[in-house]
């Protein structure tokens, strides 16, 4: 309640108390006054001991003498209320008490009214009055639910579809949704995307993290393609996924594996199987080039990748079956110079011209093995995505900040083998080999791999194209929109805003009001929305109690579909998310930290001891 609802809550109390008090004060004066009148005693109990004897006595005599007045009835009903009888003649000794009403003369008992008690008490010391109203606990529930204790059906003003997110800002209802949901169940979008922006510490991660959980509990299968701090690592153990670590030492994909693209081409075969053949070349040869772009800090040339895509065919048809090629199968391929690949650099026989073709791309891939990438990307893939598990995640948490190349290649190498495995599946689907299932990928801090190298974006872009939106919903998260802006061309600037126009959803978490002007060109907010989400941005205020004290905007979000007004929702996370979702781990204290240590060693025990979780892998 604010200051202002209480103010008023108090004046009309003290109003309430004056009025109670003034009629009681009115009803008491005029007993006086009609006892008075009577002239038997000097004060209101003489009036009305009289005026109830000489009642008593009319009604003796059978009515003929009845006195009317205040000697009677109203004398009488005086004195019992201001001597506190029984207005009834409940005391009165001759026992006469039809006497006595009709003396009276309404023939009905008069009630006196009671004194009005404000609700919240009285006013004023001694008047034990209430500060604070705590409000009635509420409950929400179905009418299945809750049908004999709230029997109305009436529609909600918020979509009710999918994952529970939180509550609307203003009215209190609950939220529900996901891009999964809203694009298969409720039809409000018409591209099952997520695109997330919002200053560090809000809680961007956070809902992307319990649509994940939410989602997992229906069957989708979420798959965290690069986590980089961890964010969800915790929690994908928690609901029985595998784990992968990528990093210097401590795992390593092979981009040139078709993985399970490779062998459910195999296992489908027919022309079905040549086709998604076909797709698997050329998802590695997409993710060939954005290694070598990353290296390079600018894009391959056109007759690079055609020399690129004959010697990938030439290794594929001489590798033999359940083998992967690795990347110094490439080198050798190009020194040896076979007449496939010769073909395509226009050589006509001259080997001078045919090095001064290959000589730059030759380069290139010394530098991915020997550069930058280190070890990472020249042996066999360490662990695969196993395509049955519940739930993925690529961990890269142990490449350095300052490492931003093998960054960005870590992070393009686990979507390619993630979205590979998601094609797979769904390939297997469509053959009648293997049961349906939906996929829901996270692509958290996606600005680290926009700002790797120039036209970076491009391969991005035709990683997420080539899943061509059937049975997979995706969240991308970063920052701002300037992360877009800060690309090196206007062409990549222009399709990195492609990301946000092209998304089914939008939501925004704290931004400054210049961004939120910047987004609303390319989204569409009201100037209330901007208002809005601008507030959230601003810092927490100065604390004098040494507490910790949130930003105002952590946990709160607009979520913005088309044109339609936003949603404003509070989140508020769990204790069990709390445990699982906590990225400030590197700030806990001793005590937390030692506990989690235990939890974490626990686990280790665990799976040391050689307990495994569905399907067959290592839990």
């Amino acid at each position: 309640m604010s200051r202002r609802e209480e103010k008023r809550a108090e004046r009309e109390d003290r109003l309430a108390e004056q009025r109670s008090r003034a009629a009681l004060a009115a009803r008491r004066s005029g007993a006086a006054g009609e006892d008075g009148e009577d002239g038997d005693g000097g004060d209101a109990r003489s009036g009305g001991r009289s005026g109830g004897r000489s009642g008593g006595r009319s009604g003796a005599n059978g009515g003929t003498r009845e006195r009317p007045g205040p000697h009677g009835g109203a004398g009488q009903a005086g004195g019992d209320r201001a001597g506190g009888r029984d207005p009834d003649g409940a005391r009165d000794t001759s026992g006469r008490r039809s006497a006595a009403r009709s003396a009276r003369g309404d023939g009905a008992p008069a009630r006196p009214r009671e004194l009005y008690v404000p609700p919240r008490g009285w006013h004023g010391a001694g008047g034990g009055r209430v500060g604070y109203l705590d409000p009635p606990t509420m409950w929400r529930a179905t009418t299945v639910q809750a049908c004999g204790m709230w029997p109305f059906a009436a529609g909600s003003g918020s979509p009710m579809t999918g994952v529970p997110l939180g509550q609307h800002l203003f009215t209190g209802a609950t939220v529900c949704g996901d891009p999964l949901n809203w694009f298969t169940r409720a039809r409000y979008i018409s591209n099952p995307s997520l695109f997330m922006l919002g200053m560090p510490g809000l809680g961007k991660s956070t809902l992307v993290n319990r649509m994940l959980i939410g989602l997992a509990a229906t069957g989708v299968v979420p798959l965290v393609l690069g986590d980089l701090k961890p964010d969800y690592a915790d929690t994908v153990r928690a609901l029985g996924g595998q784990v992968i670590s990528i990093g210097r030492g401590r795992g390593g994909i092979n981009v040139l594996d078709p993985g399970a693209m490779g062998e459910a081409a195999v296992r489908i075969g027919g022309e079905a199987g040549e086709v998604l053949k076909a797709e698997t070349h050329g998802r590695v040869l997409n993710m060939v080039a954005a290694l070598i772009t990353i290296v390079r800090g600018r894009p391959m040339d056109d007759h690079e990748q055609s020399v690129l895509s004959a010697v990938l065919h030439h290794l594929r048809e001489r590798t033999s079956p359940g083998r992967a090629p690795l990347l110094p199968d490439l080198l050798r391929v190009l020194t040896e110079g076979p007449d496939r690949v010769r073909a395509v650099t226009l050589d006509r026989g001259n080997e001078t011209r045919y090095r001064d073709a290959v000589d730059p791309l030759h380069r290139s891939l010394l530098g991915i093995l020997d550069g930058p990438l280190g070890d990472t990307f020249t042996s066999e893939t360490s662990t695969r995505i196993d395509p049955n598990a519940p739930a993925v995640c690529i961990d890269i948490s142990g490449i350095g900040e300052a490492d931003t190349q093998l960054t960005a290649a870590a992070m393009l190498a686990a979507w390619s083998d993630g979205l590979g495995t998601v094609a797979a599946s769904h390939a297997l689907a469509d053959a009648g080999l293997a049961p349906r299932r939906w996929f829901f990928t996270v692509l958290d801090e996606l600005w680290r791999p926009l700002r790797a190298a120039s036209g970076i974006v491009d391969r991005i872009d035709a990683l997420t194209r080539l899943n061509r939106s059937l049975g997979l919903g995706d969240a991308k998260i970063t920052h701002t929109l300037k992360d877009a802006e800060a690309l090196g061309t206007d062409a990549d600037r222009a399709k990195a805003r492609g990301f946000v126009e092209r998304a089914g959803m939008v939501v925004c978490a704290g931004l400054p009001r210049t961004e939120m002007e910047e987004l609303g060109k390319v989204v569409g907010l009201s100037q209330r929305e901007i208002e809005l989400v601008s507030s959230w941005s601003s810092p927490p205020g100065w604390g004098m109690t040494g507490e910790h004290e949130e930003p105002p905007g952590r946990g709160r979000f607009l979520i913005k579909v088309g044109g339609r007004p936003g949603i404003p929702i509070k989140v508020a996370i769990t204790d069990a998310e709390r445990r699982l979702h906590n990225t400030n781990t590197r700030w806990t204290t001793d005590e937390e930290a030692v506990e989690q240590a235990a939890a974490r060693a626990a686990r280790d025990v665990a799976r040391a001891a050689g307990q495994t979780g569905p399907g067959g892998w290592s839990a």
